[in-house]
């Protein structure tokens, strides 16, 4: 393998349009890449296809008076990610994404809040998660 990454034979990913939390996670995997590779309006493209449009408005704000990525609440690219589902009630569903920034064992976290509405699967609002797991 020449990646520098150990993938084990039995990670498997999968994933359904029907499905909220499935959404978060292809959201975030598919911007990180963008992010990344440095693809602007691949990101943007992504905001557009994936989050509310008041959310987007809204972010555009925190994002004015934060100099920082909203989608992300950090100047940098994580090195991985993670979503779990954590709640759902009047009409949202609730995941915790967590963001790993460096590798080994001085790797940081960071955890965030999405809310997404569930009529839409559309993301309405991500804010700073629990610190706890």
């Amino acid at each position: 393998m020449t990646d520098s990454q150990t993938v084990t034979s039995s990670a498997i990913r999968g994933g359904s349009p029907d499905s909220a939390v499935d959404r978060v996670a292809d959201f975030y995997g598919a911007y990180i890449d963008a992010v990344s590779d440095g693809t602007d309006d691949l990101s943007d493209e992504l905001r557009a296809h994936y989050l509310t449009e008041d959310f987007r408005r809204r972010l555009a704000a925190w994002e004015e008076a934060n100099h920082a990525d909203g989608v992300l609440r950090a100047q940098d690219v994580p090195t991985r990610w993670e979503v779990r589902y954590h709640d759902s009630g009047a009409g949202h569903l609730f995941t915790t994404v967590t963001l790993t920034w460096g590798t080994g064992p001085d790797a940081g976290h960071t955890r965030l809040a999405v809310q997404s509405d569930l009529s839409t699967k559309l993301i309405s609002d991500i804010e700073d998660g629990p610190a706890g797991s």
